[in-house]
């Protein structure tokens, strides 16, 4: 995520309001400031905002046409986030998740892993899924798109749901089991008491990282295997049939249940 990094002395306060950033402008509804801001007070001076940083996508002027990535990392334009739930509610802005997925709209040439010539393994035009929060988003001809490493982008969704995600790498795609329902005791228990499992079944699997050579090596997780994973790794997404799956590394695939 691109960074805009606001120093203290070109910020100016007045009647307890922020009107301007140096050129970013704030309405005085969007940012204010409140009386009890403790020893900075009501005048704002260069101590109070020290090292403060407003996250912020790059904009890219218009006199500029096209964006050629450089190396391994690929352009990608975000979709649009969902306006709508399943069940037809209308969100606020507020509530609508972040995407995550977009599409594929220009390539680096590679990297030279060795003596080989590594070309990106995705093409243009495919629809891809990546990591929450990787890579340098950036507004280019109206619309948002993000620049991100090779290795960020977790899978190329070759249908519209995540249970059809293709990973990539090293990257394997799990169903998550269902969380059990009740104690050993017999106790129902509620959404929130439940405890979130670290089992699943492995959907897909990518084919491999690169060696010193450049060269795949296949992972050892394999379709329709049950397997335990680290509590905390990987990116989860819900299928359309409410159905929770995860895409992590297969280094965080602890071991293989039977």
């Amino acid at each position: 995520m691109a960074s805009l990094q606001l120093s203290g002395p070109r910020i100016t306060a007045a009647k307890r309001s922020l009107t301007h950033f140096d050129g970013s402008r704030l309405s005085s509804s969007t940012f204010r400031l409140s009386s009890s801001v403790g020893a900075c007070g009501v005048a704002v001076d260069r101590r109070c905002f020290r090292g403060l940083v407003v996250k912020a996508s790059a904009v890219v002027a218009p006199k500029y046409t096209s964006i050629k990535p450089l190396g391994d990392r690929v352009l990608v334009k975000i979709n649009t986030s969902e306006e709508v739930t399943v069940g037809g509610i209308l969100l606020p802005s507020t509530a609508q998740s972040k995407p995550q997925a977009g599409e594929v709209v220009a390539l680096g040439e590679g990297r030279t892993i060795g003596n080989n010539k590594v070309q990106v393994s995705i093409e243009t035009g495919s629809q891809v899924v990546y990591t929450k929060y990787s890579g340098t988003e950036l507004e280019f001809n109206g619309s948002n798109h993000i620049i991100l490493k090779e290795d960020d982008v977790v899978g190329i969704l070759e249908a519209e749901d995540v249970k059809d995600l293709k990973p990539l790498n090293d990257r394997v795609l799990i169903k998550v089991a269902e969380a059990e329902e009740k104690t050993a005791g017999g106790l129902l228990l509620t959404e929130a008491s439940k405890e979130k499992p670290s089992i699943g079944t492995v959907i897909a699997v990518g084919p491999g990282p690169l060696d010193g050579e450049g060269n795949r090596k296949p992972l050892t997780a394999s379709p329709g295997s049950t397997v335990l994973y680290s509590k905390y790794a990987g990116n989860e997404f819900k299928s359309a049939d409410g159905s929770l799956y995860v895409v992590l590394r297969a280094s965080d695939v602890m071991a293989v249940l039977s």
